[in-house]
């Protein structure tokens, strides 16, 4: 509670009543919490409390003390009880009462008419919207069972997410039991799924990466960040010390209450005890919706919290009905997403890092400025040719932003502010990892360098060999791979298999205590990492392939490079014609593998892969495939919830029938398969006349071994 009322007042129950009911301890408990839940209500609910914090505090001390007296009148839902001493197993998945969809976006008013164009156009009229700030969080479904709270669950992919009751139990402004007036606003009785956001006030996210910097661990990147991760922890005491809070505004189905639409909603929200953002606005016109959009806009800064836009919905839950879904977003709502926000630092140096394949790029070293809701220092600056592009140069001031609030990107010089001395930037004509000559080869933007020695090059192999596409060794990111590096236990690839628990454990990551010691990895993350490291040595033959980064080898070409070489002894072997005649493998790669796979030290690496017990090998099909589908090329996107399959393993199903699967649709695709939450490929499939799969469709193939026959095109 804050201290916004120094003096205790207007109590929902008089002194004479509380000091009656001591006498009782039973009857006093159960004074104390509906007197607590009271102020909780006043508090975050309606803004207005009428206790001071230590005033508040007395009371839930007194309620501890007497409930630890009379354990015979536990009430999970007591005010008391937000967090319990059981840790579970994290994290049961939960599947919601009803999807919960995405939004489409308008990404700026001329998008935003277009959508309410079209909403005037299908109802026949122009009707009452609702307009509420789009929160910057993390959405939440929340599960009331006779009005106490059950579950709560994460979003997920949309139909099934993650149990975090136990956490968000210890968010002070979720009600664990919904207040009595409002229960009669239920229009059936049993349980009622409410849904929002949780987020991280600005001013906790800066303490609390204040406090991780002082303890040696690395910050969060931006408050949603936070508080996703908060939500997430094992230990909910952990959850509870992150000082989250929520916004609430919606119901998974508007028939279990009697509201007629969203604001009516809103307005049982507040009253059932949830905290409900106070900037919304009943709309009637577009003039109107125009007007609050672009208030958000101007008052975004000044709020306490992230918005990223403001969502704007049809009132009506009839009309919602009558407009329906479309396969990823509702077409009654649209989310009008703020532009870009763009600020001035100083550009203090163009750096040069060096990738995986010997790729030189100039990064963008910055006066550290914070943009959309983080801290912005560096900036890709791509290759020359863009920087000469932009004509930005070490000095400037220069304007940066969020590529959808997410990449940081240089824009361009202010140039009025140039200094005087400042020159255009010019790549170096040596490598700065190992001093060996830079090339740029004819019709490339790219420079290179073309040493194998290059230690800049090794750690950049390292990452990709165990990133998620390739190997997945969940945790191995590039913090401690580099301590590895630097300690000199990760040389190639093959040294992660010589890694144990104690070296791991005992690794030191780079930061230090307040007392000066080191900050060491750890035994429990040690361990997991040694599992992820054991189960990737089961990975199929290809994303080894992939894993090894050989130049202009990605995913794609490695499956179908080991579909015809199947082992690592048939692949060697292979000479460069061989090679040329697998289904996309020109000159180029087919040169690139085979002069990898003929070089000593990489001959050496793969040897010592195999003997430490690496899958250099892909299985044969225990009975030959029928390639019904050749000729055909499908796109996927979405989860496949229904079979539980990633689209690497669904893609992987196809291929073995003799289908192509492409990541990207074009007037060529045969057919796009559309799971839960599918993304933009499924709109572009619409707008190039696509057929459209679902996954049942997608199942009926498998079983079948026959695709649905494409409608001609006309």
């Amino acid at each position: 509670m804050a201290d916004r009322a120094e003096t205790q007042t207007e109590s929902l129950f008089g002194a004479e009543e509380l000091a009656a009911a001591a006498s009782d301890a039973g009857a006093r408990i159960q004074a104390l919490r509906r007197e607590i839940e009271h102020h909780t209500y006043l508090y975050y609910a309606l803004d207005a409390p009428t206790i001071s914090d230590a005033a508040f505090d007395s009371l839930m001390r007194e309620l501890r003390e007497l409930e630890a007296a009379h354990p015979e009148f536990y009430d999970p839902a007591s005010p008391t009880q937000r967090v319990g001493g059981y840790v579970g197993e994290q994290f049961a998945p939960v599947v919601h009462e009803q999807r919960m969809y995405s939004l489409d976006n308008a990404m700026d008013l001329d998008e935003l008419d277009a959508w309410l164009g079209r909403t005037k156009e299908a109802l026949g009229r122009e009707v009452p919207l609702v307009c509420e700030l789009k929160i910057d969080g993390s959405s939440i479904a929340l599960t009331y069972e006779d009005g106490v709270l059950v579950r709560a669950a994460t979003r997920g992919d949309g139909t099934t997410g993650e149990d975090v009751t136990v956490n968000v139990r210890t968010v002070r402004d979720v009600p664990l039991r919904l207040r009595a007036e409002a229960l009669d606003g239920i229009a059936r009785t049993g349980s009622i799924e409410l849904r929002g956001e949780v987020y991280m006030p600005k001013a906790s996210f800066e303490a609390l990466n204040a406090a991780a910097e002082d303890n040696g661990r690395a910050p969060f990147a931006n408050p949603r960040n936070a508080a996703a991760g908060s939500l997430r922890q094992k230990d909910p005491k952990v959850t509870q010390g992150r000082d989250l809070s929520t916004f609430i505004y919606a119901v998974a189905d508007e028939h279990a209450l009697s509201a007629s639409g969203q604001w009516e909603l809103l307005e049982w929200l507040r009253e059932a005890g949830f905290h409900v953002n106070p900037d919304v606005k009943r709309c009637e016109t577009a003039a109107e919706v125009h007007e609050f959009c672009e208030r958000a806009l101007e008052k975004r800064q000044s709020l306490p919290y992230e918005i990223d836009g403001v969502v704007v919905k049809v009132d009506s839950f009839a009309l919602q009905a009558e407009m329906g879904f479309t396969a990823r977003a509702p077409r009654w709502a649209i989310a009008f997403k703020f532009p870009p926000e763009e600020k001035t630092t100083l550009l203090r140096d163009i750096t040069v890092q060096v990738g995986r394949t010997g790729v030189l790029t100039p990064v963008a070293e910055l006066e550290p400025v914070v943009v959309a809701g983080s801290t912005v220092a560096r900036a890709t600056l791509h290759n020359l040719d863009e920087v000469r592009r932009k004509d930005v140069r070490v000095g400037d001031t220069v304007i940066v932003r969020k590529a959808g609030d997410v990449i940081p990107e240089v824009l361009r010089p202010v140039e009025s502010l140039r200094p005087a001395d400042a020159v255009p930037w010019e790549m170096p004509a040596a490598c700065p990892s190992c001093g060996a000559p830079v090339v740029r080869e004819e019709g490339e933007a790219a420079f290179r360098c073309i040493s194998l020695d290059c230690p800049a090059q090794a750690l950049e192999r390292l990452l990709h060999w165990a990133s998620r596409g390739a190997m997945d060794i969940e945790g191995m990111g590039e913090e401690i791979v580099a301590r590895l590096v630097e300690s000199g236990r990760l040389t190639d690839v093959a040294d992660y298999y010589t890694l144990d628990e104690y070296e791991l454990a005992t690794l030191e990551t780079g930061r230090s205590k307040k007392d000066g010691t080191p900050v060491h990895l750890g035994s429990t993350i040690a361990a997991k990492l040694v599992a992820a490291i054991e189960a990737s040595k089961g990975r199929s033959f290809a994303r080894v392939l992939f894993g090894l980064g050989i130049r202009h080898v990605g995913k794609t070409t490695a499956e179908q490079i080991v579909a015809a070489f199947p082992t690592i002894e048939a692949l060697s072997a292979a000479s460069v014609e061989e090679l040329t005649e697998v289904d996309g493998v020109g000159g180029i790669v087919a040169a690139s593998v085979h002069s990898f796979l003929r070089t000593p030290a990489n001959q050496e690496v793969l040897q010592r892969l195999a003997h430490r017990g690496v899958n250099l090998a892909e299985e044969a099909p225990a009975e030959e495939v029928p390639q019904t589908l050749a000729g055909l090329t499908f796109v996927l996107t979405g989860s496949l919830v229904e079979s539980g399959m990633t689209r690497d393993d669904a893609g992987a199903r196809l291929k073995a029938m003799g289908a192509k699967v492409s990541g990207s649709v074009s007037k060529k695709t045969s057919f796009v398969i559309c799971g839960e939450a599918a993304g933009s490929k499924y709109d572009k499939a619409v707008a190039l006349g696509v057929p459209v799969l679902t996954e049942q469709d997608f199942l009926r193939i498998l079983e079948t071994g026959e695709a649905p026959v494409a409608p001609e095109a006309e």
